[in-house]
């Protein structure tokens, strides 16, 4: 048995903990990838800035606004741009952009992407 003086702590860890989590982690990403489904759709783009602050604060703004829609913060040099929702009809993100162009003054507009779809819902969601 190993000596242990009062500021030590020995620790004895199960090696099959590793292997449980390592399981749970592949049952993990199967679940959540076999969730989602990528489909073509829209987004609305809300900035495009070279300002990386003006970009997050942005995507701040439109989750304190519009906590149902999901935002996408992408940085293709040398630009922030901030895209927002999952939209599978054009006629939904319209709506979005109307309520968006209120509170954004620059272009906000509609883009083609690729949007993330969840099968399991019932009703479509942004």
């Amino acid at each position: 048995m190993a000596q242990v003086d009062s500021n030590t702590v020995a620790l004895h860890k199960d090696s099959r903990i590793d292997l449980l989590i390592a399981k749970q982690t592949e049952v993990n990403e199967f679940t959540t990838r076999e969730s989602r489904r990528n489909v073509p759709g829209f987004r609305i783009q809300v900035i495009n800035t070279t300002d990386r602050t003006a970009a997050i604060q942005a995507k701040t703004r439109v989750y304190q606004l519009y906590p149902e829609l999901k935002a996408y913060l992408l940085y293709q040099s040398p630009y922030f741009r901030l895209r927002v929702g999952n939209f599978i009809n054009r006629k939904d993100a319209e709506n979005y952009q109307r309520q968006l162009s209120k509170e954004f003054k620059q272009n906000v507009f509609i883009v083609n992407d690729v949007v993330e779809v969840n099968p399991d819902k019932s009703v479509e969601q942004q």
